[in-house]
């Protein structure tokens, strides 16, 4: 009988303990917010120029907030493409990385942030 009691005892402090914290609270670091001037504009400077930049390329220009927005669908479509698929993007150069995709994508599931 002193056998089950203790052992009733010990389980029921195991129970008790573990719905016990600690008082201090973990803050979690909150994302930085992805926005086009500072997130986004800088990658399509590094990967998309000169096509994609006013006044050296021939195609759309995206290194303004206003013409980069608009196509963002459109950019994030062709940056996910393979190498050997129609519309992949940036032409002629290897395909960005998984972590710049994912940047793009942020920015437009946050809201396409300017600044």
């Amino acid at each position: 009988m002193r056998k089950i009691s203790i052992a009733v005892i010990l389980f029921a402090t195991g129970i008790i303990f573990q719905f016990c914290s600690s008082s201090k609270k973990t803050v979690s670091a909150k994302p930085a917010a992805i926005s086009y001037e500072t997130t986004i504009k800088p990658v399509i400077e590094a990967n998309c120029a000169p096509c994609h930049i006013a006044g050296k390329g021939d195609k759309i220009s995206f290194d303004n907030y206003a013409q980069a927005s608009t196509v963002a669908d459109n950019i994030i479509s062709r940056i996910q493409k393979n190498p050997d698929e129609r519309g992949f993007m940036p032409a002629m150069h290897p395909k960005l990385s998984d972590s710049t995709i994912n940047l793009f994508v942020q920015w437009k599931n946050s809201g396409l942030l300017e600044k």
